[in-house]
């Protein structure tokens, strides 16, 4: 058991919850503790995927505690120093756009902020049908900050949704050990 704090950020991405929740599993049984954290809109939308309430349960479950899901809730891991990494996985194109512009008005975007504060790594996992369309731009600026690592992705469907990006989420445990050093696990860009 690996003795660090983790957080684990779900957004709205509902298609890739089950593997990502797998990978959470996995860094449960890696790491001493994985703190989780839902934006508003993971916290309380059920979807075709599933009811809100139903992954709240299995995310708490596998986590061993509460779920952050309030800005006030995920405001203290800056000053407090709470987590030595930060996953945000899936990431959406809306959390990424608001990462790219400094907005933190989510659960998910203002513990990226507060984690940020103290110079530590955060990992992202995208899943976005706009990848390769409005969040471009998002992407490249993110890649080219500081701290910033992600998943490995690629195109998911390139003849049917030829702009949609999707981080592969088997890779979050081995992308996160990664981040932990400091570096980007390699080759960033799958083949689909």
């Amino acid at each position: 058991m690996i003795s660090k704090t983790v957080g684990f950020a779900l957004t709205g991405s509902f298609c890739t919850f089950e593997p990502v929740l797998a990978a959470m599993k996995a860094l449960s049984l890696q790491y001493e503790t994985v703190v989780p954290i839902l934006s508003f809109a993971a916290g309380s939308t059920d979807s075709r995927f599933g009811a809100a309430a139903d992954f709240r349960t299995r995310i708490e479950t596998i986590c061993g505690r509460p779920a952050l899901d309030s800005l006030s809730a995920v405001e203290p891991i800056g000053p407090k120093k709470r987590l030595d990494l930060l996953i945000v996985a899936p990431c959406t194109g809306n959390t990424l756009a608001k990462l790219a512009a400094g907005i933190a008005d989510t659960p998910v975007t203002l513990a990226c902020k507060a984690h940020l504060r103290n110079a530590r790594p955060i990992l992202l996992a995208v899943s976005t049908n706009d990848g390769l369309a409005a969040n471009a731009a998002s992407i490249g600026s993110l890649l080219a900050r500081r701290h910033l690592y992600f998943v490995p992705f690629g195109q998911d469907n390139a003849e049917q949704k030829p702009t949609s990006l999707v981080a592969d989420m088997s890779q979050i445990p081995e992308a996160a050990a990664a981040a932990l050093r400091g570096e980007q696990l390699q080759p960033i860009l799958l083949r689909q």
